[in-house]
């Protein structure tokens, strides 16, 4: 790392053209229909090219964005909406937009992996321009929340628009170009500014970028010594903020070792959460236990699991490995440099107390398909933007196994499926908390996840670049409302 950062203070500046801002991305965005993205960087971008009906308040409640909307009876719902917002051809977002994007993904030939996750909608009855009800085959307390998908025109849904590569929406930016992989280009409806995201993967190399003018700004993703440093330059503004995103290992329970809890009790207790915090990530992370954090309103403060080598130990011999056995796992992660430092400290402790780890890391596209195919025994990830504890069905119901969900361990829990559909039957969201809590409880005990941490956000950009916040689930919102000014870059 010294040689890494006197390469740093080498850097020659640079300025990029006039009314253009540049994001520098360590994972660029794989697919940009909202009805297929799943994975972190396309959700964040999406978001900046597609309005949808509601979104969520500080608190992870449920409020109004394109729509308000009222409950007509248990099973329906009634939208109206009250944002004017135009697709950019010019044509008005209508009710008739919302129903073919819901439409859309209801439709099994459609292939929508968020299909599973709105498969209590019976039907979709526009009423007139502005509103449209939505019919239920069973009550659902959170239903408005699960209505985050970005809205497409009809029209070009119609007619089969690739919108995964050519994105039409209504949201604060539109789409320029992709003029290949790693770099996208959007432009700011409100100001014409030009926005390029550029994929750059290396932390190192996106540093220097910044350093040198050849980006404005960068988020995440950092190890914590170019973050000391950045923060030492006085052409660099550094930004720190809490983080909900959760960090997470995860497991295959088709496999004969990591099914097996006692080894899975081992792993958790193997692993030394507070010194990779510290040491590894700057400080810039709180431990976690559950999936949602502890002040969301259907979470739940529990204990943290403690790092104890000896317990490890011992859960290694229960689990079956004696005689000088020790279990041996593949591990995988993407080849982000930072996640493969995290990636070889857990397996450094993890072998210390008798786990033998392979790592393997992988391009993000070619990592992710293994994930959701389900060719891993133990890989690391993160859940970001989470709002709603509906997440649960999604990932650990076994009704979710994928292309149905994310419950891409096949992790099959009488106890986890009963304790989710009661809280969806709950006729209040009081009783329907505690389910959810109940069900964080049983999670830790059964750990089809090894709980991590919840990662802090990092922004930094050059001097003139102003208005941007940091959300708490790392999304990219900042950028409809960030400025330059535009001549001051030194």
């Amino acid at each position: 790392m010294v040689l890494v950062v006197a390469s740093v203070l080498l850097y020659a500046c640079s300025t990029p053209p006039g009314n253009e801002l540049r994001f520098g991305l360590s994972s660029a965005p794989i697919n940009l229909d909202p009805r297929f993205a799943t994975d972190a960087a396309s959700s964040r971008v999406n978001r900046l090219i597609y309005d949808h009906l509601v979104d969520f308040d500080d608190s992870y409640r449920i409020a109004p964005s394109l729509a308000e909307w009222e409950q007509v009876s248990d099973l329906e719902y009634r939208f109206t909406l009250v944002q004017s917002r135009e697709f950019k051809d010019g044509s008005q977002v209508t009710a008739a937009d919302v129903k073919a994007t819901y439409d859309s993904i209801l439709d099994p030939e459609t292939g929508s992996p968020h299909r599973a996750g709105l498969s209590m909608i019976e039907s979709i009855a526009v009423l007139d321009d502005k509103r449209l009800t939505f019919k239920l085959n069973k009550a659902d307390l959170l239903f408005p929340g699960r209505l985050v998908i970005g809205i497409l025109p009809k029209k070009l849904i119609e007619q089969d628009h690739a919108f995964n590569r050519s994105p039409v929406g209504s949201g604060a930016y539109t789409f320029s170009s992709w003029p290949e992989d790693g770099v996208l280009n959007l432009q700011r409806r409100s100001d014409n500014l030009k926005l390029a995201l550029i994929e750059v993967k290396k932390p190192t190399v996106r540093v220097l970028k910044l350093l040198r003018g050849e980006i404005d700004m960068l988020q995440n993703d950092l190890p914590f010594e170019l973050v000391s440093h950045l923060s030492k330059e006085s052409n660099i503004s550094v930004t720190k903020g809490r983080g909900s995103n959760f960090t997470y290992l995860g497991f295959n329970f088709q496999d004969e070792e990591t099914s097996n809890l006692k080894l899975r009790q081992a792993i958790a207790h193997g692993l030394n959460r507070e010194e990779i915090i510290k040491y590894v990530m700057g400080g810039s992370a709180i431990e976690a236990s559950a999936l949602l954090p502890p002040d969301h309103w259907a979470g739940l403060a529990l204990p943290y699991i403690q790092y104890n080598p000896e317990k490890a130990r011992l859960l290694i011999r229960e689990a079956g490995y004696v005689g000088g056995k020790r279990p041996s796992l593949v591990y995988k992660t993407s080849s982000n440099p930072f996640r493969i430092r995290l990636a070889t400290v857990i397996q450094t402790q993890l072998q210390d107390v008798g786990i033998d780890v392979e790592l393997r890391s992988y391009d993000w596209g070619t990592f992710y398909g293994d994930i959701k195919a389900g060719r891993f025994q133990m890989f690391s990830l993160s859940w970001v933007g989470i709002k709603t504890p509906d997440i649960f069905r999604y990932v650990f119901h076994s009704d979710s196994v994928p292309p149905n969900g994310a419950n891409r361990g096949r992790f099959f829990d009488t106890t986890t499926d009963q304790l989710i559909d009661s809280a969806e039957t709950a006729t209040d969201l009081e009783s329907q908390a505690k389910y959810y809590q109940q069900l964080q409880a049983h999670l830790l005990s059964s750990l089809p996840y090894v709980p991590l941490w919840y990662e802090d956000h990092v922004f930094a950009a050059r001097k003139g670049i102003n208005g941007y916040t940091l959300a708490r689930d790392g999304n990219y919102d900042g950028l409809k409302y960030v400025t330059k000014e535009f001549g001051i870059d030194k």
